[in-house]
């Protein structure tokens, strides 16, 4: 009779509790079991505060919202989401709360070489590495699909909610807007993140 049990499974682990959704899983399932589930989501909330890392299924926007809304309603508690098969703006995680604004987007089919510099007015999504002494400017958000290891400078004519997004930021130095980000090389070896955006405190804030 409940053909729907295993849409969601519930995980813990010493970051997160992670919520897993089958590939297969309707947005009408999602919803009806994770409100079924949400007593046992409430369990691990009497003494944990580990955020929420929803994962498996690559999840649309609607599907995003929904889940969130849902959770939030029952449980004070931060949601990641993780969607990493997903190309372009929406592939990456959508921890931070900000929505990302819809732009024309150019794509580049090849790595960025050093010494090479590329601008566009819209977003910019890179299908390879940016290598070291290479720049990449646009005026909304910049997403490289492999290591991003030379300067970045989203929103760069001052919008601030531009997002920057990589397989790996292995860069120096990113600026996104005004507000302008310096790494030491020892950061950059030990501290691994994927996007930066600039938080409530107009800071840019890294993650992974």
């Amino acid at each position: 009779m409940n053909n729907n049990n295993n849409v969601i499974t519930i995980l813990s682990n010493n970051r997160n509790i992670v919520i897993r959704i089958k590939d297969s899983a309707t947005n009408a399932e999602i919803k009806k079991e994770l409100k079924d589930k949400l007593s046992q989501l409430k369990k691990f909330y009497k003494e944990e505060k580990n955020p929420i890392l929803v994962t498996g299924k690559m999840l649309k926007t609607a599907e995003i919202n929904d889940i969130q809304k849902i959770i939030k309603k029952a449980i004070n508690v931060e949601v990641e989401f993780d969607s990493p098969r997903t190309l372009g703006l929406h592939g990456i995680k959508k921890q931070y709360r900000k929505e990302i604004a819809t732009s024309e987007t150019k794509f580049y089919k090849t790595s960025v070489r050093s010494g090479q510099k590329i601008e566009f007015e819209g977003s910019i999504i890179i299908l390879g590495d940016v290598n070291d002494g290479a720049e990449v400017i646009a005026e909304d958000n910049i997403v490289v699909l492999g290591h991003l290891r030379g300067m970045a400078h989203a929103g760069a004519k001052g919008n601030m909610d531009a997002i920057i997004a990589a397989h790996m930021i292995d860069s120096p130095q990113i600026r996104i807007g005004t507000v302008i980000k310096e790494r030491d090389r020892e950061e950059i070896e030990t501290q691994f993140y994927s996007y930066a955006y600039v938080n409530e405190e107009q800071e840019i804030e890294m993650g992974h």
